[in-house]
């Protein structure tokens, strides 16, 4: 094997893999708000994967929507809005990924694969929350899995208490399992969600908290995946006291 051909080999297996395991989730970057993708502390290239990018919005406190887009530099995806908007979403389509008989993973249904082992389809939600609303959050366009705060003010320091609902086209869903620090620890044991789709936890950070749940649905297209996996993360800033 040439190492050209070893290397094609181990970008497509990091590709799979990311598909399945990583996250988008929204956080500062040089004093902008940047939509980003990866798993714990990698940040890896979002410009590549605009074409995924399938929205992108914002809501007032009041739940009112605002104009957003997303705006290219050389290597970042940066939200665009005035003025910002006090919840923006946004959700990242991976496509279809299958696991051959010879243990690769493609990027295509598995009826393009013949004797597919594992097959999905993999979509990235996000929500991002600058400040307290005017009531608790609700469940928004376009996030098909979406965690929601049950209150409406946000947490104000670390180890708060704060118990969050997950919620599978609106309505609350049990065992989705919940990752309370997807940056700083992203492979901690996960919570599961209960009957009524609540966890609680303890907030990790004074500074960034991204909050994520993964939760697996059956297939849209049963001809192309054996499952939907969907990740959804919520993300908020605890403002450090002024120095």
């Amino acid at each position: 094997m040439t190492l050209a051909k070893w290397w094609a080999g181990a970008l497509l297996c990091v590709l799979a893999w990311g598909a399945q395991a990583h996250g988008v989730w929204f956080a500062e970057r040089s004093g902008h708000l940047a939509m980003i993708y990866g798993h714990g502390a990698e940040d890896l290239d979002m410009i590549r994967r605009l074409d995924k990018v399938r929205e992108v919005a914002g809501y007032d406190a009041a739940g009112a929507p605002v104009p957003v887009t997303l705006r290219k530099t050389d290597h970042l995806l940066l939200v665009d809005a005035k003025p910002m908007p006090a919840v923006i979403t946004g959700v990242l389509d991976n496509g279809y990924w299958s696991k051959g008989l010879d243990g690769k993973w493609v990027n295509k249904g598995r009826d393009e694969v013949p004797g597919a082992e594992e097959s999905g389809r993999y979509i990235k939600y996000a929500v991002f929350l600058r400040e307290s609303l005017k009531a608790p959050l609700q469940p928004l366009p376009g996030q098909v899995l979406q965690i929601v705060p049950l209150k409406a003010a946000l947490p104000q320091h670390k180890d708060e208490s704060m118990t969050v609902r997950v919620l599978f086209k609106g309505k609350p869903v049990a065992g989705a399992k919940v990752t309370r620090d997807y940056v700083s620890d992203p492979d901690a044991k996960p919570l599961l969600t209960g009957r009524d789709g609540t966890v609680t936890l303890r907030v990790r950070n004074d500074g960034l908290n991204v909050i994520t749940a993964a939760y697996d649905a059956p297939p849209d297209d049963p001809a192309k995946a054996t499952k939907t996996g969907m990740f959804a993360s919520l993300a908020f800033a605890i403002r450090h006291k002024p120095h």
